[in-house]
Parts: C-alpha cells; sequence; structure tokens
C-alpha cells in the first residue's frame, strides 16, 4: 500500500510531476516500445523516455490528471512487472529512502508520517508498507538526512538506512536485476529437471522399447514446467500484452507452448503424434534465454553501477572547529571538508589548504595523479594519494560531476539512433506478422500438404528431423509452432541498446562523455571540425614563454626582477610572469615602492635598485635608450605574443614575453584527424597574423579570424553550406555555446563553461584534443557494431522464418536458435570493448 501526502499550496501549483520506474523484464527497444504504448494511452502524460540498459522508465505527468499507480499499472498491462515506482525531486528539492523495518502497517505508517510532517521543509512524504520504506523529499536548507533519521526514531522506530534517491532508483535497478537472474536461474533448473527426464524417456520410446504410461508421465512431468513458475509467468505476460492490445515476445512463446501441450493431450482419447514433449521443451529453453540474456546483458551495462558505485558515502566536515562526520547527502555549498591521505573526495570543491597528488583516472581516463595546491579544483570521487587536505565544496548533490557523468552516460544509454527508427517501425509490427505467417503455414501445410511435401522428401535427405512421412496435420502444427518460437523480435531490439550502453561505458571510462545516440551516428561521418582558438587549441591561460636580456643582464636577473615588480600586480599577465619564476626555482627579492602606471606598466624597488616593466612608451618616459629591444621585439610580435620591455635603474634590461602557449597534444591530434580525412578549421576573435601564426604550428587547414563571438554561428552555417550537415564544433566559453547548439555536432571542452557542456552532445572531460579523435573513432566503432547487430538480427530472421514456414526447421531447434540469436548480439557488442582507439 502506498499514501502520498502534498501541501495544499503545491496541490495548487503542480502542474507536471516527473517519476521513475524500476522495470526489470524491459530488456530491448521492442519491449520499451510496447510499454511507452501502454503509458501514452493515459491522459496527463508529456513525456516518457525508456532506459533498456538500466531498465528504467521516466514520464512526465500531470497528477491532476493521472496517478502514479495507474501509469504503474500501465506497464504492467503492457506484462512487464514493476520493481519500482517513484516520484523523482524537483528543483532545489532532495529525495531520500528511509528504511524503516518496524513500519508493517496502515497504523505505524500514520505515526512516522505524522512525526515527519511537523518538520519545516518537508515537501512530500510516501510511505510504502509493503517495503518498509518512507520516501521524503525536503528543502537541503532546512533539513537534512540526520535530522530526519532522528525525527523517524524518536517516533518509536528503528532506522536500517537512509540513501538519496538520486541513486536510489539505480540501486533499485540493480537489486531487480539480482532478484531477475536469481528468479531465471531457479526457473530454469524448475524446468530444465523435468524436461530432462522427458527427454530420457523419449529416446527409448521413439527408437527401441515402448515405455508403459508413456504418455501420463510426460503429461505429469512437463504439466510444472508448461503451466507453473517461469511458464506461468509466461503466459501472465502474455495475457496483459493481449489484453493491452501490443504482443511481446511472451505471446510467442505461449503459442508456441500451450497448443502443442495441449493438442498432446488428445492422444489419451484419439492415437496420435505426442507435442508434450515439444512444448516443455521450447518452455525449457525460453527459460535458458531468459538467464543467459540476462546475465550477458548485465555484463554488458556495467558502466553506470560502476560510476555509481565509485562515490564516496561519508565526509568529514568542520563544524564549530571540530571534525564531525556526516552523510554525503548532507553536505552544503562551502562546507569545509577534511580529505585525509588515501581518501576519497567527498564532492565538487576547491582546495583551501594543503599539497597533494590526485588520482582523477575516474574523470579524465589518465592514470597519472595531478598534483594540487591551495585554489586548485577538486572533483568528487577522486582519489587524494598522501596529503591532507582542506577542501571547501562548491558543488554538492546533483550538480557534482559525478552526478552529471551519470546522468550524461544515462542519456546517452536511453537514446536512440536514427538508424534504430526504421528497426523499431518493423519490430513494432513484427509480432503481430509472425502470428499471421504461423497461422498461414498452419493452413498452407494442412490445405496444400500434397504440393509442399516434395519440400519435405528433399529436406529428409539431409536433415535428421524432417520427416517426410508426416501427416498433413502434423506437418501443419510442426509448421505453425516452428514460426512462432523461431521468430525474435528480441535480437533486433537489442541490437542498438546494448552497443550504445557498451559504447557510452567506454567513453566515460576515457574521458568522453556522449550525450545521445544521435551523435554517436553523425559523429562518425564528420568532415569538418571548428576548433575555437582559445581554451581549446591554446591552454586557455597565458604563461611565461621567454626571458631574452641584453648584453650585460642574464636570463635569471632579468626574470627576478621582473617577477619581483609584477608580484604586486593581480594582472593575468604579471602572475604568468610570478608564476614563471617559480617554475624556475628562483628566489623572488622583496618589493619596496610599488607603483602602477595606468595603460603603460609597472615600476618598484628591487634589491635597492628602481625596475621599469611595460611598454615603449613607459621606458622613453623614463629617458631609457631602447637601444636593441625594438629587434628582439619583432619576432615576439610576429609571434602573436604580448612582450613586456624591462628597465633596471632606467638602463634598458631586456624583454619578457607571455603567451597563451599551445597544448601538447594538439598537434599530433590535429594530425590524427588528417589521418582521418577530417579537415581542420580554427576560429578566434585574435588578428589574422596572430591566428595564423598559431595554425602553422598546429598543422590547421583554414583559419578564420577577427570572428566576434555572436560571428561564430554564421561560421558554423557557412562551412555547413559549403562542406554540408558535417561540422562539428569544439568550444569551450559561454560565448560557444549558440556555435555548439548550430553544429552538426557540439564538442565541449570539460573544464569549460557549464552552458558550453550543456549546449554540446559530446564533452570530453580533460580537455585534450586527441580525446576528440578518440570519440570520433569510438562513434565509428560503434555505429559498426550497430550495423553488425542489426544485419544479423534482420539476416537470421529473414532466413530463418521461410525454412520454419516450408516443415524444415523443428521447433525444439528453432527456440535454440532463437536465443542464440540474442546472445550473439550481445555478444558482438561486447566485443566493442577490444576496438583499439586510444590516440598517441
Amino acid at each position: 500500500m502506498q499514501e502520498s501526502v502534498l501541501p495544499a499550496s503545491e496541490q495548487q501549483e503542480a502542474v507536471t510531476e516527473d517519476m521513475r520506474m524500476v522495470v526489470p523484464g524491459m530488456g530491448s527497444n521492442h519491449c520499451s516500445g510496447l510499454v511507452t504504448a501502454s503509458i501514452e494511452r493515459l491522459p496527463g502524460i508529456s513525456e516518457i523516455q525508456t532506459n533498456i540498459a538500466n531498465h528504467l522508465v521516466d514520464v512526465s505527468f500531470d497528477p491532476s490528471q493521472v496517478s502514479l499507480e495507474k501509469i504503474r499499472i500501465a506497464v504492467e498491462k503492457a506484462g512487464y512487472d514493476v520493481a519500482s515506482a517513484q516520484l523523482s525531486p524537483g528543483n532545489n528539492v532532495k529525495s531520500v529512502t528511509i528504511t524503516v523495518p518496524g513500519m508493517g502497517s496502515n497504523h505505524c505508517a500514520g505515526l512516522v508520517r505524522m512525526s515527519l510532517e511537523r518538520l519545516l521543509g518537508i515537501a512530500r512524504i510516501e510511505t510504502n508498507i509493503a517495503a518498509h520504506q518512507v520516501s521524503v523529499s525536503f528543502d537541503p536548507q532546512k533539513l537534512n538526512t540526520t535530522t530526519l533519521k532522528e525525527t523517524v526514531e524518536n517516533a518509536g522506530y528503528d532506522v536500517a538506512s537512509v540513501e538519496s534517491s538520486e541513486s536510489d532508483s539505480h540501486k533499485v535497478a540493480e537489486e531487480a536485476e539480482e532478484q531477475y537472474l536469481d528468479q531465471a536461474r531457479k526457473n530454469l533448473w524448475f524446468s530444465a529437471i523435468p524436461t530432462t527426464l522427458i527427454m530420457l524417456l523419449m529416446i527409448p520410446q521413439m527408437f527401441w522399447q515402448p515405455i508403459p504410461g508413456y504418455l501420463v508421465i510426460v503429461a505429469l512431468l512437463a504439466f510444472p514446467v508448461v503451466f507453473l513458475k517461469g511458464g506461468l509467468s509466461t503466459h501472465r505476460s502474455a495475457w496483459r500484452s493481449l489484453k493491452n492490445r501490443t504482443a511481446n515476445m511472451d505471446v510467442l512463446i505461449s503459442l508456441g507452448s500451450l497448443p502443442p501441450y495441449l493438442i498432446g493431450l488428445i492422444g489419451f482419447v484419439y492415437p496420435m503424434t505426442s507435442f508434450i514433449e515439444m512444448a516443455s521443451t521450447i518452455m525449457t529453453f525460453h527459460m535458458l534465454g531468459r538467464y543467459l540474456e540476462t546475465r550477458a546483458k548485465g555484463k554488458a551495462s556495467q558502466a553506470i553501477k560502476k560510476l555509481i558505485k565509485l562515490g564516496a558515502k561519508t565526509a568529514i566536515v568542520l563544524r564549530d572547529n571540530n571534525e564531525v562526520e556526516v552523510p554525503v547527502e548532507d553536505l552544503q555549498i562551502g562546507d569545509v571538508i577534511i580529505i585525509k591521505p588515501g581518501g576519497k573526495v567527498p564532492t565538487d570543491g576547491e582546495i583551501i589548504e594543503g599539497h597533494s597528488h590526485l588520482d582523477e583516472s575516474i574523470a579524465t581516463g589518465e592514470s597519472v595523479p595531478v598534483e594540487k595546491g591551495p585554489g586548485d579544483s577538486v572533483i568528487g570521487a577522486t582519489i587524494n594519494k598522501e596529503g591532507l587536505l582542506k577542501v571547501r565544496a562548491t558543488k554538492v548533490g546533483a550538480d557534482t560531476f559525478l552526478s552529471q557523468v551519470i546522468k550524461l552516460v544515462e542519456q546517452a544509454q536511453g537514446s536512440k539512433v536514427p538508424i534504430q527508427e526504421f528497426a523499431d517501425r518493423v519490430t513494432a509490427t513484427f509480432v503481430p506478422a509472425v502470428i499471421g505467417i504461423s497461422l498461414l503455414s498452419f493452413l498452407s501445410w494442412l490445405i496444400f500438404a500434397d504440393t509442399l511435401r516434395p519440400v519435405l522428401n528433399w529436406g529428409g535427405g539431409f536433415l535428421p528431423w524432417v520427416d517426410p512421412t508426416l501427416t498433413p496435420l502434423i506437418a501443419a502444427i510442426l509448421a505453425a509452432v516452428a514460426v512462432l518460437v523461431i521468430a525474435c523480435p528480441c535480437a533486433l531490439g537489442l541490437a542498438t541498446p546494448t552497443a550504445i550502453m557498451v559504447g557510452s561505458g567506454m567513453g566515460a571510462e576515457r574521458g568522453v562523455l556522449i550525450r545521445s545516440g544521435e551523435a554517436i551516428q553523425t559523429l562518425k561521418d564528420i568532415k569538418v571540425v571548428v576548433l575555437d582558438k582559445t581554451g581549446t587549441i591554446t591552454a586557455g591561460k597565458p604563461s611565461l614563454t621567454d626571458v631574452l636580456p641584453v648584453s650585460g643582464f642574464t636570463a635569471d636577473e632579468l626574470l627576478a626582477a621582473t617577477a619581483a615588480v609584477e608580484a604586486g600586480s593581480e594582472h593575468p599577465l604579471a602572475q604568468a610572469i610570478v608564476q614563471g619564476a617559480k617554475d624556475k626555482d628562483l628566489p623572488i627579492p622583496t618589493l619596496n615602492n610599488f607603483q602602477s602606471i595606468t595603460a603603460r606598466g609597472v615600476e618598484g624597488e628591487v634589491n635597492g635598485k628602481l625596475v621599469h616593466v611595460g611598454s615603449r612608451r613607459l621606458l622613453a618616459e623614463q629617458g631609457v635608450e631602447l637601444n636593441d629591444l625594438d629587434k628582439i621585439l619583432e619576432p615576439l610580435e610576429v609571434q602573436g605574443k604580448t612582450a613586456m620591455l624591462v628597465a633596471i635603474d632606467r638602463q634598458a634590461a631586456g624583454v619578457v614575453a607571455v603567451a597563451d602557449t599551445i597544448k601538447e597534444d594538439s598537434k599530433s591530434a590535429i594530425k590524427a584527424m588528417h589521418d582521418l580525412n577530417i579537415h581542420v578549421v580554427m576560429v578566434t576573435g585574435d588578428n589574422e597574423r596572430t591566428a595564423k601564426f598559431v595554425a602553422e604550428q598546429v598543422g590547421i587547414d583554414e583559419v578564420l579570424a577577427n570572428v566576434l563571438p555572436e560571428g561564430k554561428v554564421d561560421s558554423v552555417k557557412q562551412l555547413q553550406a559549403k562542406y554540408g550537415n558535417s561540422v562539428a564544433m569544439v568550444g569551450d566559453g559561454i560565448n560557444d555555446a549558440p556555435a555548439l547548439k548550430q553544429a552538426n555536432v557540439g564538442i565541449a571542452i570539460g573544464a569549460g563553461a557549464d552552458v558550453a557542456i550543456e549546449a554540446a552532445e559530446v564533452t570530453l572531460v580533460q580537455g585534450q584534443l586527441t580525446k576528440l579523435v578518440e570519440a570520433i573513432l569510438l562513434s565509428k566503432a560503434t555505429f559498426r557494431k550497430i550495423v553488425e547487430n542489426l544485419f544479423w538480427a534482420w539476416f537470421y530472421n529473414l532466413a530463418s522464418i521461410p525454412v520454419a514456414a516450408l516443415g524444415l526447421l523443428h521447433p525444439m531447434i528453432g527456440v535454440i536458435a532463437m536465443t542464440v540469436s540474442s546472445l550473439s548480439v550481445i555478444g558482438n557488442s561486447i566485443l566493442l570493448k577490444r576496438a583499439k582507439i586510444t590516440v598517441k
């Protein structure tokens, strides 16, 4: 029994609610289509999204027109059991599931609910007595899970666990899948033992020694196989599906097993061939197929399970100068977290104290730990290798990097590629068509047996299971049943999602997040890649590139003096020079009398000497003779670098240059794209001279310079008109978002702005361009698997159904072949993991 409480004010404002269901038996696109069709018949449904990989169905609905319970019933009518159904948390609302073992009646649930209702910040309470659970939605600014737990305990009930509903649905899905696999295993054994005994009796009965009471024994042994346990659930699913005016795979199995058993019973009153053995065998192999498919499919959909397990469960937080361990769900933005050596980072944040190396391989795919210190950002679920860190939380809950990754992988696994649309249209009418072909086969053999007999005579010459002496009725039954059990919409339905499951999981492990199946299909055909310069080809931040002293000064002397003066400035270029000196382990002298001279530069006293750093104009105003400085400046300016002149005691000392440096992997990535026959274009707001210099360094084909932010969309449109709709755009800034949307595939640099990532269909977590090439190679490999899967699934059905209709395929062999067909599709998808997509 399930009840919900919604405040009156919220009832008036509510327009759309979201719910999530776990449907363990929804294992293919065919199944998800039936589920979707059943829900769509209800009023008030605005959106349905299915995720086959994780057996999830997300529904947006108008609660004034339809209830959560009616949606759940609609899924069951389609022939599928619902393991869990719960409302999703809304904006600024957190949801948790509290397990209360002692809550075993409506009275108990009422007491728990009354206690929770008194708390300020409660948005919704749902009690589920059967599961001993309370689902609570609340405002995290006013409440936390510790308070909820204490409130339930104060009502007189022990709390076994409190878990976030954001990951709870995945946990329920995983538990349901394990239970589904366990049940499939039990059903298999329940069917296999009697069927094995039937086979052992059938062989002597057929070939050398009739067994007294054989038909009675076989009928009794086959009855539990066909009508109980797995057989009963199959028939129940088929009946619910037919009542809902749909037809799932169980309909074919029921039609393939029930009629043969019932026809076999005629043998008690009229001598005829027994089909009871066939009915038992068909159901047993169906149980075997379910078990093997569930097991194999679990191996193909490990990505999200692994990601969820990566997150930390608790965090050590400073509260009133005391270290307190709290659940991760209770973390707030601004909390100061203590992360000890070897500990897991609980949430995204910024280091405020301490130095360490962090293993960020789960986010970036790179195994080398990254050095971090104050001011550096950290990612939740990464591992602190050695130092003690204090981290200020900047993102919590659903906003963290790990949660976003899980969301993106979910979206990818729940999406479809365009090539699947045709397959889905055919699959939607597949089962009714198979039933029609089966009926036609039955009538054809019954009416035109003499005309078709030569086919049996021919097949009997080399196929041991073909008997040319069969009566028209027996031949008709065998052909009809064979057609029913050989047809397999599951193989067609699994072709695309299993490949996307594996491909998107591989991408996530490598730091390549693909949002949609459509992006996978489009990315493989990309002919043009447009690269934003700053932050994409280049590092996006200035760094020291050149220290060029004139005669009488050393490079270290020049850099130390310059860094000392620039240490007084907060300008990014000044900080780049200071960092450059630190990287060279140069001691930075003490600065006195610092002064910033507007639009010219800075000055200050260093070791008793007056140092000026800035433009030609600054040095000229100070009476400094430039001498050879102009000759030093010219090549630096050609290269697009920012050069600063330095004078010490009004004597020209040299030039220090800063530039946005090119990323280490940019050149190799662009070469790899050329190897794939991809035309590379750079778009930038920089002047043409600087842009061409960068392009020459990395080998870019075409340069679009002096492009304003709003002009990037037009640039993409022009390239699409010139090269066709096969243009990908890579960017990292807020001003790149419109261009990313305009491109056929938008690709965001993970370190960039959130809005750019949100606008993109692919995200490169680490920001390396080589990851773009890996994304392209992964899309090619994934799509190749999809095509292979669809080909073999279609080939199997197109070849096998006519053979079965002609009476050349025994139903027992057909049901084995059906199982092998689905397993081959799953196995072929798993082989995708062997694809070589690493770019060196």
